[in-house]
């Protein structure tokens, strides 16, 4: 199981709030916890970050292929646990890309194919979060996000944060093709792992084109295993790494200070402001790659 990382990667241009305009949903792990729940209760919703309260007492309380009874609408418990957990991956996401591609005054200095990658995955990160949306019947339960400092004015801690969030995003869909109750929503988790993969490849391709009046160019990147990796060459994996998850729960607790004060705080991250996540509607890059049906 990999460590609590100290980076957090994710902006919202025009959409920073400061913390006292918005009250705090949760104080510590339980509260956070049962925020979730609350706010994911009803048609899908209970719980949304159910396993992470389970790992805190010592137990889990699903089987490890996420059956029980299923919800409307044929999810079980714990397929819903895994789409809550993931929504809240997506908005974080969204909002990381947003305010990269608005705020970070590295962007702009970026190649015109640099940019137009940072583009198209908040439309892709979008996409996602909303095909998840659509089968929990619930929005994320936490839409405000907490970052470390230089997040968007330094490029190394943009791209180190990035590559880490995508790092957790990835293994957490690989505990999804594990741990999903059905085919379909198996191959749903790999289908969007691999763009997932996609854009940790991408992000270290960024990092020898930004310019030297932005630091760059970055030719060594930090991601979530704490370890600075060369960028020759970007797509640096044979098989992906699962971080040795084994539960969404371990996922869950990765999140936990980019959502939850307390958390943010212990991590370092700047707690004065909190990012919002605004959704929006995507235009995918390709029609052929877009989301046709749980059957593909």
């Amino acid at each position: 199981m990999h460590d609590q990382h100290g980076d957090s990667a994710i902006p919202n241009a025009g959409s920073d709030t400061q913390q006292n305009a918005t009250p705090d949903p949760a104080t510590t792990r339980k509260s956070f916890l049962k925020g979730a729940a609350v706010a994911g209760a009803g048609a899908a919703g209970l719980g949304a970050l159910g396993p992470a309260a389970a790992l805190a007492n010592g137990r889990h309380r699903h089987d490890r292929h996420g059956h029980g009874k299923p919800k409307p609408g044929g999810l079980t418990h714990g397929d819903v646990e895994i789409l809550k957990a993931a929504q809240i991956a997506e908005a974080l996401a969204v909002t990381t890309y947003t305010n990269i591609i608005n705020t970070a005054p590295f962007f702009k200095n970026l190649e015109s194919d640099d940019q137009g990658y940072l583009k198209a995955a908040v439309q892709e990160e979008m996409s996602h979060y909303l095909l998840e949306e659509s089968l929990t019947k619930q929005p994320t339960p936490f839409t405000m996000f907490y970052y470390p400092p230089k997040m968007f004015t330094d490029a190394q801690t943009t791209l180190n944060i990035l590559v880490t969030l995508e790092d957790a995003f990835i293994a957490a869909y690989l505990v999804g093709v594990r741990e999903f109750s059905t085919p379909d929503l198996r191959v749903t988790a790999a289908r969007i792992m691999g763009i997932e993969s996609d854009h940790r490849t991408l992000a270290r391709v960024v990092g020898p084109g930004v310019a030297g009046k932005d630091g760059g160019p970055i030719e060594q990147i930090t991601g979530i295993q704490k370890t600075a990796e060369s960028v020759d060459p970007p797509n640096n994996n044979g098989y992906e790494r699962t971080l040795l998850l084994k539960n969404i729960g371990q996922a869950v607790e990765a999140l936990l200070p980019f959502a939850e004060k307390k958390a943010a705080e212990k991590a370092g991250f700047d707690t004065t402001k909190a990012y919002k996540f605004e959704p929006f509607t995507p235009t995918l890059p390709s029609a052929l790659g877009e989301f046709h049906s749980l059957q593909g």
